[in-house]
């Protein structure tokens, strides 16, 4: 069976959509169709092609990013925990047999959000592995399967120094990963782009729509922030490789402050110089 790939979001669907159909996840308002319209690929077209490659890259001891270029679909970094049990975070759409081969064993894989759904299903199956998704974002799941394990409330432990929060915000069930073991025992985050490391890489930001540039209410951002308070972590790795290096846990607090006070009228002024 081939299944149909969205080139915009690189999401693979179930063998019901037809190249006549609009992906289901670029037509919610937190993503887009194309302008150019709908268009499709699969897998084997992008292996056949001879375009891409997956590179596997050791970040810091126990911890590897998965990119693919050139860039397919919102472009996102996956990562590789080798601590207690190797665990994948997100998903990018390209895999092919070198990449298997570099991955090397993998015990499970959790998501994030649906936008970095990609070839999930294909990962977990090559990989015989179990695939966690909150319960919350089941609704957007566009390829079923026996490996997906929707899991429920807001927090799961998934490994001994492996965490998964569910802190809502960009979707209902949007997730971030904690590494306790990272960073040398101090911890870190992997946010997608639950949380987003932005230009001045000493704060974060929040969003509904990224392409769209659709902010989160206030409320939902001090949320957010509240369910991290007590949650340990001293850097955070995005979806784009944008890495918040020392006190990040600081960083989420006080970038979710300056972001409630700029909803609410209240931006500081700078003086002139």
């Amino acid at each position: 069976m081939t299944y149909l790939i969205c080139t915009t979001c690189g999401v693979q669907m179930d063998e019901n959509v037809t190249r006549d159909d609009i992906c289901p996840i670029c037509t919610d308002e937190r993503q887009y169709v194309n302008p150019n319209g709908q268009s499709w690929t699969t897998l084997p077209d992008l292996i056949s092609s001879g375009m891409y490659q997956t590179t596997v890259t050791e970040e810091q001891p126990g911890l590897s990013s998965l990119v693919t270029t050139p860039k397919f679909g919102i472009g996102q970094t996956a990562y590789l925990v080798a601590g207690t049990k190797r665990i994948l975070w997100d998903c990018i759409t390209y895999l092919d047999q070198t990449v298997i081969e570099e991955v090397g064993q993998l015990d499970t894989m959790a998501l994030s959000h649906p936008h970095y759904y990609a070839t999930q299903v294909e990962w977990a199956e090559t990989f015989e592995i179990p695939l966690y998704i909150h319960e919350a974002d089941k609704e957007w799941v566009t390829r079923p399967s026996e490996r997906i394990v929707f899991w429920s409330g807001d927090r799961l432990e998934l490994a001994d120094d492996v965490v998964l929060h569910r802190i809502g915000g960009h979707f209902d069930g949007a997730t971030v990963l904690e590494w306790t073991a990272g960073d040398e025992g101090r911890g870190i985050l992997l946010t997608g782009d639950i949380i987003r490391v932005v230009a001045d890489r000493a704060w974060v930001s929040f969003m509904y729509s990224y392409p769209n540039l659709i902010p989160l209410p206030a409320t939902t951002v001090a949320e957010m922030a509240s369910v991290l308070e007590d949650v340990r972590f001293n850097q955070i790795y995005d979806a784009f490789h944008k890495i918040v290096v020392t006190d990040a846990n600081a960083a989420v607090a006080r970038s979710a402050s300056r972001y409630i006070e700029a909803l609410n009228g209240h931006v500081k002024e700078r003086e002139r110089r």
